[in-house]
């Protein structure tokens, strides 16, 4: 009988393939590039996709520890460069690519991580323009965050002291280049913040270079920091044709550090220029009013009424006097009106005199009373008619009265009138009543009619 021994579980073997790949060497650190495919984001979750070439395709698991640590957002149909190791997943015998790290290949890394992150930032309104700062138009004193070695902030100083020597530059040196540029420059920002009410402006920015170079001022970081800083900030960072998200985020931006001197600080020359053309105005002015006023005065001293001042008051007398008269007539219509309407509310109480009320409510009494009595009286006597007619119809249907003419009724012993022979026996006793009494009848005989129905 042939042994089964040599037969392996598929879990056993599962499992030996496993050791395998974790004891190849060359399988515990894999650097691989590809497309990223069948890519889903799954939120505070392991991440399983797919990295395939024009030729071949493999499954890829990065799990969260690993994925949170990326800078930029993968996305479907992304080319990447990615490194881990290789595994199978016994369960079901397959073999995938532990990811651990991942960026964007080429330069196209910091392109895809600057888009992602512009479109982040202005998804939150970091860039809009209601929250840009007016520039104060007289500074005094000016933050500068730059290279302390580099031409910007002599630039930014010449600029300044030859525009409006009355500013203050300071400046907070920081690293503008570099992996630890962007921390520098945040600390170098906090420290104007501590002494925010000292500083009316900041400039910020550094000389030209490549996307690199450039890069810590478009660090999430620096933007945000450039975003809550409480005074104007002046963006001069790169050339003008050089774009970062410091110079989307702050106030104003400049082209050149020179620029920048120039958008902080007034011109002295011409303000002063201004402020002569201003000083020649107001004096033309105030000029023009001082004559204006002379010549009023010189109407007002040339006019009759300041010859003779008791003119002033004719118009006012004869007012007066006009208003004194109409002012009686009226007076006088008043109380006419008054006397009659007091003649006729006199008038009026006379009538309502409580004497005349009685005297009306006693004939008024008197008059009714009569009615009173006349209709009691016709009342009586309609009733009395009325009664005797009633009493003479029942004296006509009466039967008493037919009695009294001869005729009686019969009835029985329980008496019970009788109306009919048929309601009657032979030797039956009946009560005859006539109209002055009643007797006693026997009945003899019972002879029915024929004739009757």
């Amino acid at each position: 009988m042939e042994s089964h021994d040599k037969y392996l579980s598929v879990s056993d073997l599962n499992y030996y393939i496993n050791l395998k790949f974790k004891n190849d060497p060359y399988l515990h650190q894999v650097f691989l590039k590809g497309e990223l495919s069948n890519f889903r984001y799954r939120r505070n979750s392991h991440q399983y996709f797919s990295l395939k070439d024009e030729k071949a395709k493999i499954s890829v698991v990065m799990f969260r520890s690993a994925f949170e640590k990326l800078k930029f957002k993968p996305e479907e149909g992304m080319k990447v460069y990615v490194s881990g190791y290789i595994g199978v997943y016994p369960p079901q015998g397959s073999y995938q690519f532990y990811a651990q790290t991942m960026e964007p290949a080429g330069l196209g890394e910091l392109y895809e991580r600057l888009r992602q992150l512009q479109e982040k930032l202005s998804k939150e309104g970091l860039f809009a323009a209601e929250h840009k700062k007016k520039l104060p138009r007289f500074p005094d004193k000016i933050a500068v965050v730059t290279s302390a070695s580099g031409a910007v902030i002599h630039d930014i100083m010449v600029t300044a002291n030859r525009r409006f020597p009355h500013a203050e530059i300071d400046l907070f040196p920081a690293q503008v280049q570099g992996d630890t540029a962007a921390e520098s420059l945040v600390n170098a920002m906090n420290q104007i913040k501590e002494r925010a009410s000292e500083y009316d402006v900041m400039i910020i920015g550094r000389g030209g270079g490549s996307l690199e170079d450039l890069w810590p001022f478009n660090e999430e970081i620096v933007v945000r920091s450039v975003y809550s800083m409480p005074m104007p900030v002046i963006s001069s960072v790169g050339h003008e044709t050089d774009t970062t998200l410091c110079d989307l985020v702050a106030d104003v931006r400049a082209a050149t550090p020179t620029a920048a001197a120039e958008y902080a600080t007034p011109n002295l020359s011409d303000e002063l220029a201004g402020l002569h053309q201003l000083q020649s105005r107001l004096l033309t002015s105030m000029q023009a009013c001082i004559r204006e006023r002379k010549q009023a005065l010189l109407r007002i001293q040339n006019s009759p009424i300041m010859r003779e001042p008791m003119r002033l008051y004719d118009q006012q007398v004869q007012s007066v006097d006009q208003l004194t008269g109409r002012l009686m007539q009226i007076i006088k219509v008043i109380l006419q009106n008054n006397r009659q309407n007091l003649k006729i509310s006199e008038q009026k109480l006379l009538a309502q005199s409580p004497k005349r009320l009685l005297e009306r409510t006693k004939q008024s009494n008197d008059y009714l009373n009569q009615r009173l009595l006349n209709a009691i009286k016709t009342l009586l006597k309609d009733k009395r008619i009325a009664f005797q007619q009633q009493v003479q119809t029942l004296e006509d249907i009466s039967p008493l009265k037919v009695l009294s003419r001869g005729y009686v009724y019969t009835t029985d012993q329980a008496g019970k009138t009788i109306m009919s022979t048929k309601n009657i026996a032979k030797d039956e006793v009946l009560n005859l009543h006539f109209a002055d009494g009643k007797a006693k009848a026997k009945i003899l005989e019972v002879e029915d009619n024929e004739d009757a129905k």
